[in-house]
């Protein structure tokens, strides 16, 4: 099992006991697998070519596939991992009633990400205002079509790192689209303080406030933005049981933030203006780079700590605590006293 795929089962887990409700747990679960293992997912080609690969997996090592098909069967198997149950269900089911139930966490993550998309939508707004001021132009926070290249804040935020949203000219061209940007080309919100080091291109990737601030709404409830939790409500993290970032969430966040501040008004997968399935992936692509490693792994550390201080702390400081010290305490008291008895 990789270090990501053992990670991310650990991270998102099965959650604590939770009064029944009217929705499928498949249908709730898939609403934390859109958003924690892969959001762009076709849940039944994923799971009809898991079982047939399973099976070659008896003759043929899995290294002798494509990447692409073994991304592909880590996801399938990270499904699994947490979902046990619905591994004993598939073996025994055809597949037309397979199909039904890849229908209902398809269901669970296309909902999660309509409420998300719907959540950020006004929220975006108060994020990127500066304290005590308004933005200039206002923007209305129920329509969108004043949003992306064509207001000066959005704009910049949304603008290419590999473009210069002072000229003037650029921004023309941006807003006539004479210059069509792709999802592979990301935007100066991902980089704290949304500069771009060009020497140093790892240096505050996806490390912005903003991105921060949108992952804490969507996984630790919208209350604890602004650092003093009010709700009583449980947020998506603590329902599911998570733990700790995963690297999907982090594509997951900057794709709906992204999106948030563009002028597109629905969230399509095979939207080509905004090109969104393209630049979730690419941002995946760069976390499964196996000659990146140690930066990612740097990366999800510091985002565990903005999100999940409390674990990281016990996780990181667990000889320190008070318990630890009255053992070692302990420990060498009794050490003394076996030496003195020696001695007598």
């Amino acid at each position: 099992m990789s270090t990501e795929t053992s990670s991310t089962t650990a991270a998102i887990g099965l959650g604590p006991w939770r009064k029944p409700t009217n929705t499928h747990p498949l249908t709730t679960f898939g609403r934390h697998f859109g958003r924690t293992i892969h959001a762009f997912c076709r849940l039944r080609n994923l799971v009809e070519r898991g079982i047939l690969r399973d099976i070659e997996l008896a003759t043929r090592p899995l290294n002798t596939f494509s990447q692409e098909e073994r991304q592909e069967h880590r996801i399938y198997r990270q499904m699994l991992q947490i979902l046990p149950q619905f591994e004993e269900q598939i073996v025994l089911q055809p597949f037309e009633e397979i199909a039904q139930l890849c229908d209902l966490i398809q269901k669970g993550s296309s909902n999660a990400r309509a409420d998300d998309t719907k959540g950020l939508k006004g929220a975006v707004l108060d994020w990127i205002t500066p304290p005590g001021e308004d933005l200039n132009p206002r923007l209305a926070r129920n329509i969108k079509s004043d949003r992306g290249f064509y207001h000066p804040c959005t704009g910049a935020l949304l603008c290419p790192v590999d473009l210069d949203w002072s000229n003037e000219e650029t921004k023309t061209k941006l807003r006539s689209q004479e210059i069509n940007t792709v999802g592979d080309q990301w935007p100066t919100f991902l980089f704290h303080n949304y500069h771009y080091d060009v020497e140093d291109p790892w240096n505050g990737l996806f490390r912005s406030h903003l991105l921060v601030t949108a992952y804490k709404y969507i996984f630790t409830s919208p209350s604890s933005v602004d650092k003093e939790p009010k709700a009583t409500k449980s947020g998506n993290a603590r329902i599911h049981g998570m733990t700790r970032v995963t690297q999907a969430s982090i594509a997951y966040v900057a794709t709906q933030v992204r999106f948030a501040l563009s002028s597109t008004a629905t969230f399509s997968r095979s939207d080509l203006v905004l090109d969104s399935e393209r630049f979730y992936l690419s941002i995946l692509e760069l976390f499964d780079d196996v000659d990146e490693q140690q930066e990612v792994n740097d990366l999800v550390n510091w985002w565990n700590r903005q999100i999940f201080p409390s674990n990281t702390g016990r996780m990181l400081n667990k000889k320190d605590t008070v318990h630890s010290k009255i053992k070692a305490k302990r420990a060498a008291l009794m050490a003394l006293s076996i030496n003195a008895s020696g001695s007598a």
